[in-house]
């Protein structure tokens, strides 16, 4: 039994890198894991390898910046397992640009992806979990559930070329803090992890990454160029990127019992560096 078995976990961005291993750790831990990705074959992918650990799931395909997603994924964890007790909003991507060539559109899809669709998520659980929690409470059940919402260092020291980014990178940490102090009295923690040079498609070298994602019919650009690579490594006082499975590591410490009276905080994993 992990420390987290049985706990019903929705991840957005679950499909590969960062949100992959959020989704394998927690189903490791005993998690049923609520998995979604906007490519149907990553998320599968996922769905296969959680249950290849001997844990249990389902998957929920599409865009989290489609207004009728968060709906979809509340309602795909109550109705598959009657419970909700976990969130971690982890999808996004970047898409960079100095602030005299970023479009409207460079801007408002930033805000869309990492501050909207969190919002929107977690509006679509606000009734299910002052629902759950009152039933609890009258039944002398003491129960913790856990939000934990995925920033940046970004978000917290600016990154110049990542004026849309950052701002939305930010916005999480306010959301984040505000909802610490709305959902206390459901007995609910929410957290954020703030993440440094962490080793996904987003941040390879551009000599061994594809370069390009694309999303809504848009190609864009990811990756960094091999000399920045090298650069940001040297300065991370660790020596080197974190890996994601790491980084997932970071997320779990808030999914724990043992976290249960830390709240409204932003973890920092990144090996020691600021930019």
């Amino acid at each position: 039994m992990g420390s987290i078995d049985g706990r019903v976990a929705l991840v957005t961005g679950a499909g590969q890198g960062i949100g992959r291993a959020i989704a394998l750790k927690l189903a490791a831990e005993g998690a049923r894991v609520v998995v979604n990705d906007i490519d149907a074959d990553a998320a599968h992918d996922t769905l296969e390898t959680i249950g290849k650990v001997g844990a249990s799931g389902v998957a929920v395909v599409g865009s989290v910046t489609d207004e009728e997603f968060a709906g979809r994924f509340v309602r795909t964890a109550v109705d598959r397992f009657g419970a909700l007790d976990v969130i971690v909003n982890n999808a996004g991507y970047t898409w960079d640009s100095v602030i005299q060539r970023m479009t409207d559109e460079q801007w408002e899809a930033m805000l869309a992806v990492h501050v909207t669709a969190p919002f929107r998520i977690l509006r679509a659980a606000q009734p299910v979990i002052s629902g759950l929690h009152r039933a609890e409470r009258e039944a002398g059940i003491a129960h913790t559930r856990k939000v934990v919402n995925i920033s940046s260092i970004s978000g917290l020291d600016g990154n110049p070329g990542q004026v849309n980014y950052s701002s939305a990178k930010a916005a999480v940490v306010g959301l984040t803090k505000t909802l610490s102090k709305e959902w206390g009295r459901y007995q609910v923690t929410v957290n954020a992890v703030a993440f440094g040079f962490i080793q996904t498609r987003l941040t390879q070298a551009r000599s061994v990454a594809d370069g390009h994602i694309t999303v809504a019919g848009h190609e864009v650009r990811v990756g960094m160029p091999d000399e920045r690579v090298s650069e940001l490594e040297a300065a991370i006082p660790l020596g080197r990127a974190g890996t994601p499975e790491e980084a997932a590591g970071a997320v779990y410490l808030f999914c724990t019992p043992e976290s249960d009276y830390i709240s409204g905080e932003t973890l920092v994993c990144g090996g020691g560096y600021h930019f």
